[in-house]
């Protein structure tokens, strides 16, 4: 080994480095354990509480002595304090207690020489926008989308964007030079390790996005019956801006998973649900890179991405293919073009934004709280000390965003006017009394829920089975160790510098959970990870800063060397870590008691499409009806006849008499009624019991023969 190299792997760490690396060390394990202390089956809630109390006093003390470092905002340079290089590492040292370079600004990350942005307003394009909105917003009164207000929706949005930015990609410029680029001769590409890793982790987070994707969840449940046969309206031309069945859904899932059924020829089922979902599930993963790369840096986007990839929590709401991962899906693209244009404001940025606002309206009812979080970010950005330049900018800027996020939104707006109740009867369930009275006043009720929502990354998620194991946390043991502490890492860094960027992270988080907090009639629907499901987008970041915060004394400390490569290790055991508990808990606890809660209707679906593809017809075969039981369309779906209902009542049995040819009927062993309506009708037909490996799902068959019917006025001998 060179001398050189040797001095340098050999250097003493100052004690200002020691104390860096083992306050990171400290503070992490003193997390780890507390949250193991409240991990069920016995969580130890006092015990939880005191390590993370102490916990957070080593990481106060760590931040103090800028110990443990945030990384800067928007890539700013954040310089090491020379007390945590290696003695003798050529810089004079400096009091522990000073804070770093990047760290001691006060100001806000942007200078007004920064706002470069030369507003200005195409008149013509504005004033057409206008006419084209309101020429769809008349057309849309109908409540269906046509070809005609689709047309004259699309020119309205095209033309309002142009009023506030040149449309360059209409130029075909990009086309231009993707036709050159794919005309070389020879292509080159460069493989670093960074690409490498960035690989893997997409292979990681494809596996966990699709693997078992048939099996698990492995039954459907009565909202999925009702979004079906929304999706068969699509299918069937009926192309409805809300629709209203089961007090009504926006469309955007309906025509998305039509496409998924049309696309990959699965046709109207679960998995055509779930490949929609989960397609949104990746595409919530890229912004929440993007956000993070862009909030610090692309470690910090690359460890948000893989912790929320990963995650059980996003994990049960995409593969449960309802509408609940569409809250994630447009939070982040909103987030992220929000705040590239308060950071530096410009019309593309604030465009995008207003048109993520607008189409994500149209996605799941939760997301109505968003345009709440983008004032709160706008409020926040105008009231840290910005100048006159840059509240100007940031004001017209708002005033992009609300015209875009209006005119994307204009088809449910026209229906919104002329459908109050409906569009805002499911939440008004929930606000009012309007469907069941408050049993405590509201305010009570209120904070009483935040409060639990706050909660529930560390203790209890929630009740509702099909999109949680009830009673545990919504977090993994590391996820939610690293959240805590980069919340308190952000909130320290904010009471030093005063960016608004930290302040709204934090903030966000509660405004994304008021979608669950605001169940005032039904408190014990609070918390639950689908309507809550907006705030992995801010959480996930935060446990990315702290990731990066815990490794970075490492990387400062060992300037060269293979002790340089001890942060990569802690980071990679961490996210090894978060993604066996949380494989462990999708693909086990989850599916278990998953499988355990729903009807196996799956195997009914099986049975009767075996009857009706060799002896039978999709028409001689019936379940019985039996209070609290099975949804019978669901077997209808899963025998690969969707728009069938299967469900006949033991008073109507009878009726089946006028069909000829072997008969299929499917009976709860509970229903006596049942049970003995068909012995009399169908005196010589045959029992089967059919099992299920869950518990209280087994079910009889009764075939019937071809020649045993008992015609009316006969009695048995």
């Amino acid at each position: 080994m060179p001398a050189r190299e040797f001095q340098a792997v050999s250097q003493p760490l100052s004690r200002t480095a020691r104390l860096a690396i083992l306050s990171s060390l400290s503070s992490l394990i003193l997390a780890l354990f507390a949250q193991l202390a409240l991990e069920p089956p016995n969580p130890n809630a006092s015990l939880g509480v005191f390590l993370y109390g102490v916990a957070a006093i080593v990481l106060l003390f760590a931040s103090l002595r800028s110990y443990l470092v945030l990384p800067g905002l928007f890539g700013e340079a954040i310089h090491p304090p020379s007390t945590l290089l290696p003695q003798g590492a050529g810089r004079e040292p400096s009091p522990p207690a000073t804070l770093v370079e990047g760290e001691a600004k006060k100001s806000l990350p942007f200078a007004d020489s920064e706002v470069e942005w030369d507003f200005r307003l195409h008149l013509t394009a504005f004033g057409g926008g206008l006419v084209s909105a309101a020429l769809a917003f008349l057309t849309f009164g109908g409540g269906d989308f046509t070809p005609l207000n689709l047309t004259l929706w699309t020119i309205a949005i095209l033309l309002t964007v142009r009023a506030f930015y040149p449309l360059h990609i209409l130029r075909l410029e990009w086309l231009s030079r993707l036709i050159r680029w794919l005309q070389k001769g020879e292509w080159q590409v460069q493989i670093n390790r960074w690409m490498v890793l960035w690989f893997l982790t997409a292979l990681v987070l494809l596996f966990f996005r699709f693997y078992r994707l048939a099996e698990v969840p492995p039954e459907m449940v009565s909202d999925h019956a009702e979004k079906l046969l929304d999706v068969a309206d699509v299918l069937d031309g009926k192309w409805h801006i809300f629709y209203p069945r089961n007090t009504g859904r926006e469309a955007f899932q309906m025509f998305l998973t039509a496409a998924m059924a049309e696309l990959f020829g699965t046709g109207l089922s679960f998995l055509s649900l779930k490949l929609g979902t989960t397609i949104a599930g990746l595409m919530t993963l890229v912004y929440l890179y993007l956000l993070g790369k862009e909030i610090a840096n692309r470690r910090v986007g690359l460890f948000a991405m893989t912790l929320g990839g990963v995650s059980y929590w996003l994990n049960v709401i995409t593969r449960v293919g309802l509408r609940f991962s569409l809250y994630p899906l447009f939070v982040a693209p909103t987030l992220y073009y929000l705040i590239r244009a308060l950071r530096r404001p410009n019309a593309k940025d604030f465009i995008l934004c207003g048109f993520f606002l607008g189409l994500g309206l149209h996605g799941y009812s939760p997301f109505r709280v968003v345009p709440l979080v983008v004032l709160a970010a706008v409020a926040l950005a105008l009231i840290h000390r910005t100048t006159p330049q840059h509240r100007r900018a940031l004001l017209i800027g708002l005033m992009i965003i609300v015209m875009i996020s209006l005119i994307v939104f204009l088809p449910l707006l026209r229906y919104t006017l002329q459908n109050p109740e409906m569009f805002f009867y499911r939440g008004l369930t929930r606000l009012t009394d309007i469907e069941k009275p408050l049993d405590r006043p509201a305010v009570q009720i209120f904070f009483n829920n935040l409060w639990r929502a706050l909660i529930m990354f560390f203790w209890d998620n929630g009740n509702v089975w099909v999109v949680s194991i009830p009673g545990r946390p919504a977090l993994s043991v590391v996820s939610a160790a690293l959240f805590f502490l980069g919340s308190l890492l952000v909130l320290m860094r904010y009471l030093r510098r005063f960016a608004w960027q930290d302040l709204f992270l934090l903030v966000s988080i509660p405004l994304l959970l008021l979608p669950s907090v605001l169940s005032l009639a039904f408190p014990d629907e609070n918390p639950i990870l689908n309507r809550t499901s907006g705030a992995i987008i801010p959480v996930f970041i935060l446990a990315a800063l702290a990731l990066e915060a815990l490794i970075r004394p490492f990387e400062v400390a060992f300037r060269s060397g293979w002790r340089r490569s001890l942060g990569w290790l802690l980071a990679f055991c961490l996210l090894g870590l978060s993604m066996g508990q949380d494989y462990d808990l999708v693909f086990r606890q989850y599916y278990t008691q998953y499988a355990q809660s729903a009807w196996n209707t799956s195997q009914m679906g099986k049975i009767i499409h075996q009857f009706a593809s060799t002896i039978g017809t999709p028409d001689t075969a019936w379940v019985v009806a039996y209070p609290y039981w099975v949804d019978t369309r669901l077997v209808g779906i899963n025998a690969g006849f969707p728009l069938k209902d299967y469900a006949i009542w033991p008073d109507q049995l009878e009726e089946t008499l006028a069909y000829e040819g072997p008969k299929l009927f499917i009976v709860k062993p509970e229903d006596s009624a049942g049970i003995e309506a068909l012995q009399r009708l169908y005196p010589s037909g045959s029992w089967q019991e059919q099992r299920s490996p869950w518990e209280g799902k087994n079910f009889y068959i009764y075939f019937v023969p071809p020649t045993t019917t008992l015609m009316p006025g006969e009695s048995n001998p």
